[in-house]
């Protein structure tokens, strides 16, 4: 195929990419330094339009540093319609990091299963991620170098760290060898792009992504969880404790709940001196108090330390990217607290009971909540998951209660109705939820709460065992 005609057929394809909006692409080039990747995507660049096109080199920033790993890359992935094109990326963070000896093979082995995760919940999500090795030998690395040095014009393009990567070839070959082995995938395929010069390097690298563009890769099948339902330690609506307690006078309830709130002011300033951050997701049925709780965490907070999020309905700009998305951006920054009014749970919970997903989503979801569940954990953070429990009989009270008081029949509407008429299949979605992901650092707890005293303070006491914890750990 002639260079014009190469081009315009992907420009027609991009176009017809972005019209659409079904999918969004990733071209992600890693590999040996000086094989032109700069010098190719900025050609490539001006093949293509621009205003649907998204470039990213990336040195980690400080508030990238201050927040999970993959938080950096999450925030930078492509809207449906659009191409995002990564130098190095996530590929180049493992690669150079392991060739430097900064991650152990362990480590390294950990980085490359996540990177398996996160271009499997892109593909499911409808992001084409097509990856190019450039590769070079090292004689004629050494040469193109040298040639580069010579160049005014180019000079300025070989400093120590070009120099440092060639007297790493060896070691960046094997280790590159490992990282694409370990990553293929049919859903996120790898390409070499051998050392040629930069237009022909271009027309590889075009009729690459002209391919994925018009006949995208098959996401992959969903994985479902191992977990059981009856393993021990897990909670269940069925197990919820049945005791009668006394009720707590208001007298004493207000006494209490000033300790719990102290308690929670000094373990949240700890929390910030050391940088720790949390997240609490409260999740529950309906009416059973989840406003309350959270109300009766912040009044005991610093306004400036915490941030709370209702998540209710995905709004156009969050339609338009992978469903984890949305919750990743909103992950805390070192030392500050974000609170959850439902979270990421709803896909298993109101999106599978109410079929706004499919069955391959809400069951591929499990796996994609653990494993960012566990990103906020080996950064350093706290994962707080509470489940506030009522009976039915309790709801429809509240239900009622709610329908005769002017000032909270905001409160009631006519899903909450429409959910309570499918009750058992909530209660069986949530029992599923609690087998599936109930882990070391993220459990689950369930808090009982037909008495909204107990419960309010159970929530503060729940709170404040999970920071104690954490903060003697880190002792």
């Amino acid at each position: 195929m002639k260079e014009e005609a190469l081009r315009y057929r992907l420009l027609d394809a991009q176009l017809s990419l972005a019209r659409e909006k079904e999918r969004a692409v990733i071209l992600l080039l890693s590999g040996h330094a000086v094989t032109h990747k700069g010098v190719v995507v900025n050609r490539l660049n001006h093949w293509l339009e621009n205003r649907h096109t998204e470039v990213h080199a990336l040195g980690p920033s400080s508030e990238e540093q201050s927040r999970p790993y993959w938080w950096r890359y999450w925030r930078r992935v492509p809207d449906r319609g659009r191409l995002g094109i990564f130098i190095h990326g996530w590929y180049g963070d493992a690669l150079f990091a392991r060739a430097e000896r900064r991650l152990s093979p362990g480590a390294f082995q950990d980085r490359l299963a996540e990177i398996r995760a996160f271009e499997a919940e892109l593909a499911a999500e409808g992001v084409v991620v097509l990856k190019l090795w450039t590769d070079i030998g090292r004689r004629e690395q050494r040469r193109h170098l040298e040639e580069l040095q010579l160049d005014p014009a180019r000079a300025w393009q070989v400093g120590p760290n070009e120099w440092q990567r060639h007297t790493q070839h060896a070691v960046i070959e094997a280790i590159g060898r490992t990282l694409r082995d370990d990553t293929e995938a049919p859903h996120a395929p790898w390409r070499r792009l051998p050392f040629r010069a930069p237009g022909e390097q271009l027309t590889r690298v075009a009729r690459s992504l002209l391919s994925v563009m018009e006949c995208p890769p098959e996401p992959p099948a969903t994985t479902l969880s191992t977990l059981s339902e009856e393993a021990p330690g897990i909670p269940s609506l069925r197990r919820v404790s049945a005791a009668v307690h006394e009720p707590i006078d208001k007298a004493a309830y207000r006494e209490r709940l000033a300790h719990g709130q102290a308690r929670l002011a000094n373990n949240a300033r700890e929390l910030a001196r050391r940088r720790i951050p949390v997240v609490i997701a409260f999740e529950g049925h309906d009416a059973a108090g989840k406003g309350g709780g959270i109300h009766r965490v912040t009044a005991a907070l610093d306004a400036r330390q915490y941030r709370v999020y209702r998540i209710g309905a995905p709004s156009d700009e969050e339609l338009a990217l992978p469903w984890g998305w949305r919750f990743w951006r909103r992950l805390p920054a070192d030392g500050r607290i974000a609170l959850f009014d439902r979270s990421w749970y709803g896909r298993v919970l109101v999106e599978r009971v109410e079929g706004l997903a499919s069955e391959a989503q809400w069951q591929r979801a499990y796996g994609e909540i653990r494993h960012f569940e566990q990103q906020l954990l080996k950064h350093g953070g706290v994962m707080i998951k509470l489940f506030l429990a009522i009976d039915k009989e309790e709801q429809l009270k509240r239900f009622e209660a709610r329908a005769a008081t002017p000032h909270k029949r905001h409160k009631l509407t006519d899903d909450d109705w429409r959910n309570r008429e499918r009750w058992d299949d909530y209660q069986r979605a949530i029992d599923e939820m609690f087998a599936r992901t109930h882990a070391p650092g993220a459990e689950w707890s369930l808090i009982a709460c037909d008495d909204k005293r107990r419960a309010r303070l159970a929530v503060l006491e729940g709170v404040n065992e999970r920071l104690e914890a954490r903060l003697a750990s880190a002792v």
